[in-house]
């Protein structure tokens, strides 16, 4: 069949919503049929992919966020941070950023975050007297400001497709994080000064109050965070110890779930998410192969470096290549582009750990772009306003986000310096 045929093909599978993973083994199974390799190749990358160790972060991973998220420690959270931070002028947002962050480092993506905290955090903003736009634009940006911070199933998922280490990447992303919650948090305080939004007095007793109504979910965090940067344990191991920690402190101590109904549904949950995205992984491995055996990322930096001789340029078109893919695709697809991308960036110098914040950064913000920006679409239906309504008030927060895009690109040592 002529190549051409194929490719419109593909694309019209693309375009009535074809599943990702069959389009991405398609072009697996299409390549290596056309140079005459048996297309058992692909079996062997997935029996390699289900070999590494780190996999099995994932669905303990992706568990233990469920369960936080199904629980009420989201209400919990944002008690405790409204208690801290409340005094401050945007002192609302703070709480809202904090709070969005922490369960999607711990789902994994920004739609779980953007259902299960939005109903809850947009009324109160809007209650707060803050602007129906900046609360719109807020949840929807705080839906993906987590990816970065540990125990994000992305980094993970970088980590395995690029041939490094997941408690190295963990570490790198804890300060580039803190730098996109920190540029929103600014924009929220200078936005809270500006609408004269009420502050409430700092309480000692309401502080302590919700201390302890959080008591067993505080030190989760901290535990993860110390204990993989510490080098206490690995990413495996925190993952077991994280999804049996929250399993026993939501269902026997907080009693939020019910062990005969609510566990057995939130796994099933968990699970078919986890299930899309090892056939989306073992399909990109796939892929994977066959780009390395027709030496794609060699011809693409020889084409690359014909045109390009600076790192800075390379970086500039990096850095807008990452947010049109993200645009088009959510972020477990494409991660399949990380195998093209690494080794042409090796070759400019940029370090794979940097390189993976780079990607990760770059796509928090191709969330919030149409044509596919998911959390457009998620903020769309949670709140019932139209794409555009979503898309302007999201502007200005990208506005902010693309300046420290910037800083965490060009500072590489922003990402390195825990890991050295």
């Amino acid at each position: 069949m002529p190549i051409i045929l194929v490719v419109l093909a593909l694309i019209i599978f693309v375009l009535i919503g074809t599943p990702l993973f069959t389009i991405i083994g398609s072009i697996a199974l299409i390549g290596f049929s056309q140079e005459g390799i048996d297309t058992a190749a692909i079996m062997v990358e997935l029996y390699r992919l289900a070999d590494q160790p780190v996999l099995l972060a994932i669905p303990l991973f992706t568990v233990a966020g469920y369960f936080l998220a199904e629980s009420k420690s989201p209400q919990r959270t944002v008690a405790l941070a409204q208690s801290i931070v409340g005094w401050m002028p945007g002192g609302l947002a703070i709480v809202v950023l904090i709070t969005c962050a922490i369960f999607t480092a711990f789902t994994g993506g920004s739609g779980v975050t953007i259902v299960a905290l939005g109903g809850l955090v947009f009324p109160i903003l809007l209650s707060e007297k803050y602007s129906e736009k900046f609360s719109l634009g807020l949840v929807t940006t705080s839906g993906s400001l987590g990816l970065l911070f540990p125990p994000s199933l992305p980094i993970i998922l970088y980590g395995t497709f690029a041939g490094v280490s997941v408690d190295a990447l963990f570490k790198a992303g804890i300060i580039p994080g803190i730098i996109l919650v920190l540029v929103i948090a600014l924009y929220g305080i200078q936005q809270g000064t500006k609408s004269h939004v009420p502050r409430h007095p700092f309480d000692w007793k309401k502080m302590f109050s919700a201390l302890r109504a959080s008591a067993w979910e505080i030190p989760l965090p901290f535990f993860i965070i110390g204990g993989i940067y510490g080098g206490y344990f690995t990413a495996t191991e925190a993952a077991a110890v994280t999804a049996f920690y929250v399993f026993v402190v939501e269902v026997f101590i907080y009693r939020d779930l019910k062990f005969s109904t609510d566990v057995p549904r939130v796994m099933k949950e968990s699970m078919v998410l986890v299930g899309a995205i090892l056939m989306i992984l073992g399909s990109a491995m796939g892929l994977t192969s066959y780009l390395i055996d027709q030496q794609v990322p060699q011809k693409l930096f020889a084409y690359i470096s014909a045109v390009v001789e600076s790192k800075v340029l390379f970086l500039v078109l990096l850095n807008l290549f990452l947010i049109v893919i993200g645009m088009m695709m959510e972020i477990f697809s494409a991660i399949v582009v990380v195998p093209l991308i690494v080794p042409v960036a090796m070759q400019y110098g940029v370090d794979p750990i940097h390189l993976g914040i780079i990607f990760l950064a770059n796509l928090e913000i191709a969330y919030l772009m149409p044509p596919v920006g998911l959390n457009l679409f998620m903020a769309s239906f949670r709140f019932n306003k139209s794409i555009g309504e979503v898309a302007f008030a999201t502007l200005p927060f990208i506005a902010v986000l693309i300046v420290a895009l910037i800083l965490i690109t060009y500072v590489p040592h922003l990402s390195l310096w825990l890991v050295q």
